[in-house]
């Protein structure tokens, strides 16, 4: 026999969940603190750095 359900709590808790999926997700991106950020920051502008100093200059046209 099928559980009866009420659509109306079902999708109250639909939208819990998914607010508390969105929410750990920023805490991810955004719960983080200066150190770490700029520690990102680093590591983010030596490997385009790095990735620079690989590039080949376009010869000149005349």
């Amino acid at each position: 026999m099928a559980e009866i359900i009420n659509l109306r709590q079902a999708r109250k808790q639909k939208a819990r969940t998914e607010k508390e999926v969105r929410a750990n997700e920023n805490r991810v991106a955004f719960g983080r603190t200066k150190a770490e950020k700029n520690l990102t920051k680093a590591e983010q502008d030596l490997a385009k750095s790095r990735l620079d100093q690989h590039r080949r200059d376009e010869p000149e046209k005349p």
